[in-house]
C-alpha cells in the first residue's frame, strides 16, 4: 500500500490511502486551522480503532451483541523521555456482558496489529468496565 502525502495549505497534511484522504491539521494555538485531528491524534485513533475490530470480531464469533459497547483510549506521557509511558485502552461493556469473556477480550484487544508493531516498553493497561447505564 501506498501513501500519498499533500500539502493543501497552512499546517494542514493530508495522507492519501486507497482513495481515501485523511485529513489532518494543528490547532490554532500551533499556527493551524484546527479542521482536522492532528497526525498524532490519529496515530492514537489508530490503536483504539484497530483494538476495537479486534474486539468487535470477539463478539461476532460468539454471538454476543456490540450493543452498548465501546472502547476509550488514552495514554500516559513521559516528559523526560518525550514519549508515550503506556497506553490505556478501557473496554466499556454492558452489566449484562457474559463475567467469563472478560479475560479472553482484553485478550482479543491486545492482538491489535498497531500495537504489535509498538516498542515493546511502551505498556499497555487494557481493563473492562462494566457501565451500568448501557444495558
Amino acid at each position: 500500500m501506498a501513501i500519498e502525502v499533500i500539502f493543501p495549505g497552512n499546517k494542514k497534511v493530508d495522507a492519501l490511502i486507497d482513495g481515501y484522504t485523511v485529513q489532518t491539521d494543528q490547532p490554532v494555538q500551533a499556527g493551524g486551522d484546527g479542521t482536522a485531528p492532528t497526525p498524532f491524534a490519529l496515530f492514537i485513533a489508530s490503536m483504539g480503532a484497530c483494538a476495537g475490530i479486534y474486539v468487535k470480531g470477539f463478539c461476532d464469533q460468539r454471538g454476543i451483541s456490540t450493543g452498548g459497547m465501546h472502547l476509550s483510549m488514552d495514554y500516559d506521557y513521559d516528559p523526560a523521555q518525550k514519549m508515550i509511558a503506556r497506553f490505556i485502552l478501557q473496554i466499556h461493556v454492558p452489566v449484562d456482558f457474559p463475567a467469563q469473556y472478560d479475560d479472553a477480550v482484553i485478550r482479543a484487544a491486545s492482538l491489535c496489529a498497531v500495537k504489535r508493531h509498538l516498542n515493546p516498553a511502551i505498556e499497555s493497561r487494557i481493563t473492562i468496565i462494566r457501565d451500568v447505564n448501557n444495558q
